[in-house]
């Protein structure tokens, strides 16, 4: 009752006034007010401060710069095993699979297209039909830098308008095609194993989404898909370098070709993920 609940009022609530005063808010740089957001954000979700890079919280200027805190090195070491595909993200995976011809597992009785979330040209929609998929949910207190899966080069980054819903467990089961409809910054990768595609899906009080190329890209609900200069960054992908990040909590999907991978057997729902860690292993050279 209470998820119906919450998930009818995001349709009635301003989604992208609220998204724009998180936004402001985030960024106050008044050191007694970031450090008081800051403290009580790691009281209430607990965060592990032993692992983040820089001093807490003098070296942060905001609390947005805390939320996309970097790591110590050795925080997330990163699987380097051959044909190993690690996890883009800290997180909890939501759904991992194969594709249905051009469909997408959503929750139980949603699913969504590969046409309508990449948004593009049907021929490249069709190099992931009766593909594997992996949605991984990222809550406010993870770390929210996302890195590579695999190697390869980005020959494509695209950013798609959009709306603005929370991608909670609670709104991922009531709102049908969730994915599709908010926005979301889709990166396309060439690798040794096909292509590869990692999308950003933005969501209710994520003021928005970073990457080398795009630079800060702010939310936008109509317009038309923007073609991102990949001049300003190097394509060459190593597994696990920086790929972006969410400014506050969302979502990554990945999208890998037919007969290109198989996902770890206890990659389930509810499982929990860490950047770096295996999460499948290529099966096509």
């Amino acid at each position: 009752m209470l998820a119906r609940l919450f998930v009818l009022l995001q349709y009635i609530l301003p989604r992208y006034w609220l998204t724009s005063i998180v936004y402001r808010i985030a960024r106050i740089r008044q050191r007694a007010i970031k450090d008081f957001l800051i403290a009580r954000f790691i009281r209430l979700y607990d965060v592990d401060t032993d692992e983040v890079k820089l001093d807490v919280p003098g070296d942060f200027a905001t609390f947005n710069d805390f939320f996309i805190r970097e790591l110590k090195d050795a925080a997330r070491p990163v699987d380097k095993e051959s044909g190993s595909i690690v996890a883009p993200a800290d997180g909890t995976v939501s759904y991992a699979g194969t594709i249905t011809a051009h469909t997408i597992f959503q929750a139980k009785g949603l699913d969504y297209s590969l046409d309508d979330l990449l948004a593009t040209d049907l021929q490249e929609a069709r190099s992931y039909m009766d593909g594997s998929f992996a949605t991984i949910y990222l809550a406010p207190y993870n770390y929210h830098r996302v890195h590579s899966p695999i190697d390869g080069e980005i020959v494509a980054a695209r950013y798609v308008p959009g709306d603005l819903f929370s991608v909670n467990a609670a709104t991922v089961t009531n709102v049908p095609g969730l994915f599709r409809r908010n926005e979301r910054l889709i990166l396309h990768f060439t690798t040794a194993h096909g292509p590869v595609a990692l999308i950003f899906v933005g969501a209710l009080n994520v003021g928005s989404i970073s990457t080398p190329w795009s630079g800060e890209v702010r939310p936008r609900k109509h317009g038309v898909v923007e073609m991102i200069d990949l001049d300003d960054g190097p394509r060459t992908i190593g597994k696990g370098d920086l790929l972006g990040w969410f400014n506050m909590g969302s979502t990554v999907i990945v999208l890998l070709p037919r007969d290109t991978c198989v996902w770890k057997t206890e990659l389930g729902p509810d499982e929990t993920v860490k950047m770096g860690e295996a999460i499948g292993t290529v099966t096509a050279t």
